[in-house]
């Protein structure tokens, strides 16, 4: 594992600049979705406009204004935090006592490059307002296409996505939040993938109603975008081992190196036994008994690596397990005593060719939010189904003591074959009427 792309680098390369210790693996890779995700959304809004399905707003924008107080503290601002933490936070990142993660959220920081940088940015942006200051400013009325609007989407999605994430994962594991409320909204981990999705798409329904863009095209495309954001997000999670794993393989067994091996007849269950302690740690096992936590046993095909069936997740990022031999690292020493199923993996790979089908189908369909009602039932049969072997909490005060996740997927599945429906009717009225 991965944690950051420090122990890649130094992994791969033998060593590494000091301030990649503060590049976390699963945000690379969400970034990375992020960009994806935008990319095939433009290109999906411009499919719209050809076909005339999407059209331009006017609107009214002032040209030739000087830069206003405003704008230069905002700048100002943002330029300080940037150069007092993120600046900050590389200039000590040779430092063997400052933790990255604690850094991030503590007072610490660099006045001097907090400083320099607000200057700098309050400076880049009275510049760019002056050069083209006029003496009498002008209002025009300005066309503004749907895919030009990406950006202001992509980061309202990244806002209310995240925060709809955590605020949903600590709903999910609320014994958790009440022990440690602030640590709990401040770590990295903890992230509930549908959380952010419902978040951010009551975010951008509002974004959309208010720069009158069509709702049901708006969905299709964004479709395909969320499923490759999904798909590349589950590698972050795999490469970080940030607990998106699955249940344990009780075909297998590990050794204190964090490898994998065939099980001997009642190796796993003594295994199961030795390992009580880290077991009742875990919030998804309180209170079970060894013998009752949930495992199935499935042996690789000849074909493919045993890691794709049973992985330990060593140096995972959030340190969770037991300590692995000869590791004298400072953090990220920890390896699953259990071999587990690797779920994101699968999810990557399942949700890729959802992708690729998705992709497929965009200039075929002629239902307007049939695309997004495909979406739907996908992610939902797909997550719903990896549920059965990953490790979440369940509500066990319902008759089938369902996941957070399984109910959220049922309701997605219900609400794609639905929405098709609904979409088709509307589809034949406006044919008919036309």
């Amino acid at each position: 594992m991965y944690p950051n792309l420090y122990s890649f680098f130094k992994d791969v390369f033998g060593g590494a600049p000091a301030f990649t210790k503060y590049l976390n693996s699963f945000g690379f890779f969400v970034a990375i979705a992020f960009i994806l995700a935008a990319v095939v959304l433009t290109k999906g809004l411009q499919l719209k406009e050809k076909k005339g399905l999407l059209f331009p707003v006017e609107e009214k924008r002032v040209f030739g204004k000087p830069a206003s107080f405003w704008d230069l503290l905002l700048n100002g601002f943002l330029g300080f935090i940037m150069g007092y933490k993120i600046i900050g936070a590389f200039l000590s990142a040779g430092d063997e006592n400052v933790n990255p993660r604690e850094f991030i959220f503590s007072a610490q920081g660099n006045w001097a490059a907090g400083i320099l940088l607000a200057l700098l940015l309050a400076g880049v942006k009275w510049y760019e307002k002056n050069k083209d200051k006029a003496a009498k400013p002008e209002e025009r009325m300005v066309r503004v296409w749907p895919h030009e609007r990406v950006g202001d989407m992509t980061i309202l999605a990244a806002l209310f996505g995240f925060g709809g994430a955590k605020l949903f994962h600590n709903l999910e594991n609320w014994d958790e939040f009440a022990k440690d409320p602030i640590g709990a909204l401040l770590s990295f981990s903890g992230l509930t993938f549908y959380g952010g999705l419902i978040c951010a798409a009551a975010a951008i329904i509002w974004f959309a109603k208010r720069k009158q863009i069509s709702l049901r095209h708006l969905a299709d495309a964004m479709g395909p975008a969320l499923m490759i954001a999904y798909a590349v997000g589950r590698i972050g999670c795999q490469v970080a081992g940030d607990g998106d794993w699955g249940i344990p393989n009780s075909a297998y067994v590990a050794d204190s190196t964090g490898a994998v091996q065939l099980a001997e007849p009642g190796q796993f269950e003594l295994t199961l036994k030795n390992n009580t302690a880290y077991l009742q740690s875990q919030s998804e096992f309180r209170g079970q008994k060894p013998e009752h936590i949930p495992h199935t046993a499935f042996k690789a095909p000849s074909f493919l690596p045993d890691w794709m069936v049973a992985y330990t997740y060593p140096h995972n990022v959030n340190s969770v397990g037991v300590k692995l031999a000869g590791c004298d690292d400072n953090e990220h020493c920890n390896y699953l005593p259990l071999p587990v199923f690797p779920t994101p993996f699968y999810e990557t790979i399942i949700c890729s060719v959802f992708f690729g089908i998705l992709i497929f189908f965009r200039k075929n369909i002629r239902i307007p939010g049939a695309l997004c009602s495909l979406y739907l039932l996908l992610n939902g049969v797909e997550r719903f189904f990896v549920e059965k072997i990953r490790v979440n909490t369940k509500y066990h005060d319902l008759p089938f003591q369902p996941t957070q996740a399984e109910l959220i997927s049922l309701g997605l599945v219900v609400l794609g074959v639905a929405l098709y429906f609904i979409c088709k009717k509307m589809h034949q009225s406006s044919k008919k009427d036309s």
